[in-house]
């Protein structure tokens, strides 16, 4: 089977996206990663309003990635086009694609009304990030109730170039880890009062980078009184700083509904012992208490921390359980066989 993987990264990330997708091909399964960031700003379309807007202006640059993708359609003649990380294909353009079409969300419940439900009709399949969407409903559950003829739970993953693969158990257990506290990650305006108050419980004991523009910057200082300015990082800083960490949380936007990104792997295989939120869907992708800590405010999350700084050895044993884990479960060759899997039955059907 041959799937096109549509996708939108910029910088390292897009090399990391481009080179792990076309490695990862196996004799089931051939991945041909096409990255339509270059194309125009997403900003321009992230919201599926603004991307109808484009399509009825015939934007040029929009017409053109339109025109590539059918180009590189006729070329690889896959079986299924999949499409992830805010898709710019309108509707109208999709349906004169005679092609088995998938749309990957991962960004929960926040993001879902504004680009991920109003193009459910447009596709054959729907996969999601997690299995958590509100109060009321699974994700499945809506997705379902918006009329997804098929949808599959697959979860985000861990890239090979996320983790230093030379460094074996051992290592990682051993080195000198001299950061106490960190957190790498965007710094939206539902996450803040939570990063701010643990950031000044800990002070310099705990190190925060992270995607934020200076206006964000300043409103995290003064709305939050956080202590600090926040700065980004470079792709391949993350893995150094991370094998420097003992402790890393996670904080997903409205908590549990949404837990299951990237940093949710990404620590535990740089021998890291994570702290998350997540509640009773954390459970979907570790297991709480013994490769992770769950905890589901600030003030837990500062309680955990505390605990497990000043107990080493359990800290310890639970960062290798989360180290063997997401290396047994969760790398990205496992979900692609995963999705191997879910394809293969799906385009039988």
């Amino acid at each position: 089977m041959k799937v096109l993987y549509s996708f939108n990264k910029e910088g390292q990330e897009a090399q990391t996206w481009m080179r792990e997708l076309a490695a990862a091909s196996t004799a089931r399964i051939e991945l041909i990663p096409f990255n339509h960031a270059p194309y125009l700003d997403p900003n321009r379309y992230i919201r599926a309003q603004l991307l109808d807007n484009l399509y009825f202006a015939e934007d040029a640059r929009l017409l053109r990635l339109y025109r590539d993708l059918t180009e590189q359609l006729r070329v690889h003649a896959p079986d299924v086009l999949l499409v992830d990380t805010c898709p710019p294909y309108h509707p109208e353009f999709l349906r004169t694609l005679s092609i088995y079409k998938v749309l990957r969300t991962s960004d929960g419940p926040l993001t879902a009304y504004d680009r991920d439900f109003a193009y459910v009709h447009a596709y054959d399949h729907i996969l999601y990030h997690s299995p958590a969407y509100s109060r009321d409903l699974t994700m499945a559950d809506k997705l379902a109730y918006c009329g997804a003829r098929r949808c599959d739970f697959w979860p985000m993953w861990l890239f090979d170039g996320a983790y230093d693969a030379r460094r074996s158990e051992a290592d990682l257990h051993l080195h000198e880890r001299p950061v106490d506290v960190v957190f790498v990650g965007a710094f939206h305006i539902g996450k803040m009062a939570d990063l701010a108050a643990i950031k000044r419980h800990f002070g310099r004991r705990c190190t925060m980078h992270g995607l934020i523009s200076p206006k964000k910057n300043a409103y995290f200082n003064l709305r939050h009184r956080f202590p600090g300015w926040i700065r980004p990082i470079r792709w391949d800083e993350y893995v150094p700083l991370y094998q420097r960490s003992k402790i890393g949380f996670n904080v997903h936007n409205r908590g549990k509904f949404t837990v299951g990104n990237y940093r949710l792997f990404e620590l535990p295989a740089n021998g890291v012992m994570q702290v998350s939120d997540g509640g009773e869907y954390l459970g979907h992708f570790f297991e709480p208490g013994r490769e992770i800590v769950a905890a589901e405010t600030a003030a837990a999350m500062i309680e955990r921390i505390e605990y497990f700084l000043t107990h080493a050895e359990e800290r310890r044993a639970i960062a290798m359980q989360g180290f063997r884990a997401v290396l047994q479960r969760h790398r990205f060759a496992h979900r692609v066989q995963q999705l191997a899997d879910i394809l293969e039955a799906a385009v039988r059907r």
